[in-house]
């Protein structure tokens, strides 16, 4: 409560585009849920690289993003709070994790979203942390591997970023989907940190040495959330009419292009997929997604280490993430 009485939630505001500091504590009013919305009381707040390119400005120019003052976040797990007029199928109490339309409204003690994007998680025995952490990633991941493209059983699949927040869902989808082979890459200083993960990989090789560590294997799917340089020496890597899957630019890299005359020749499907853009166009493939995503979540296949800091400190968060000073998925808790 406020001093007038009024409800409010703790939440953290991108007050400006810049630096990690402009995230700010404040209090903001309790939203309450429309038609066909849900809100939420959050435990846990996933801290991840769109949330950083979105507070550097980088999307500024794109109509529908987010603009300052916003508050950050894209996905969350907690309780339902409240429903608004027209949802069913959840209930006050229920565990949930949900993910934003436009991410943002992640940082806060209550998210609002729309029923469509929220997934219950009731009756499955999964940290709330890690809920939060992989299921909707799973869930993306899951949606990539099915649609944006089509996982047959028996391929083979390499990873690259292989720890990385939206990489570390892939392997568990695809060998859910029956995946032949599995192989991640990682830069050479977390070679050490590849090698305990519980993540289903068959191997995670230096990404610097692709050509030593792999020789002549080929894959029929390349999951690049890296892009740049990266990007380019994957195509060398794809079985003839090999899929390249495109799900990310952590490089930095945005002006980076692919040589068309080697896709021709190689037969080579590139297949973009932004979640951003698809899901609002494509909302009935997320009840698939989310039971596999469940699935393979309850089996162990999406346990990733976790670190979470208090929803005050989520600058320390993204300095954290900026300078690769994680080893884990980074959440926060209001």
């Amino acid at each position: 409560m406020n001093e007038r009485g009024k409800r409010t939630m703790k939440a953290v505001q991108a007050t400006a585009f810049g630096d990690p500091s402009v995230l700010t504590p404040v209090e903001l009013p309790d939203p309450a849920p429309g038609p066909g919305q849900v809100t939420i009381d959050v435990s846990h707040a996933t801290v991840g690289l769109i949330d950083v390119y979105l507070r550097q400005g980088l999307f500024k120019d794109r109509p529908g993003l987010a603009r300052p003052p916003y508050v950050p976040g894209l996905e969350v797990a907690g309780t339902v709070r409240a429903l608004g007029e027209g949802v069913d199928g959840l209930a006050v109490g229920e565990k949930v994790v949900a993910m934003a339309g436009d991410g943002t409204g992640g940082y806060a003690s209550v998210f609002r979203s729309d029923h469509r994007r929220v997934v219950s998680t009731e009756g499955h025995a999964l940290d709330p942390a890690l809920a939060a952490a992989a299921v909707p990633n799973a869930v993306m991941a899951h949606i990539a591997l099915t649609r944006a493209i089509s996982l047959a059983e028996g391929e083979r699949v390499l990873v690259h970023g292989a720890l990385g927040a939206f990489a570390a869902a892939f392997p568990g989808i695809a060998r859910q989907l029956g995946a032949a082979r599995i192989v991640g890459t990682v830069r050479a200083g977390r070679l050490a940190q590849a090698a305990a993960t519980p993540l289903p990989y068959d191997e995670i090789v230096d990404s610097g040495d692709l050509a030593g560590a792999l020789g002549d294997e080929k894959f029929d799917v390349v999951v690049d959330p890296v892009g740049g340089a990266l990007r380019t020496r994957s195509l060398d890597l794809l079985a003839p009419s090999g899929r390249l899957l495109l799900v990310g630019n952590a490089s930095g890299e945005w002006d980076h292009t692919l040589p068309s005359n080697a896709l021709w020749y190689g037969n080579t499907v590139v297949a973009g997929f932004n979640a951003g853009g698809y899901v609002p166009a494509h909302p009935e493939a997320v009840p698939e997604a989310a039971r596999a995503a469940l699935r393979a979540a309850s089996a162990g296949l999406l346990t990733t280490p976790v670190e979470v800091l208090p929803l005050a400190e989520a600058a320390r968060a993204h300095e954290k993430l900026e300078s690769h000073a994680t080893t884990g998925r980074l959440l926060l808790a209001p």
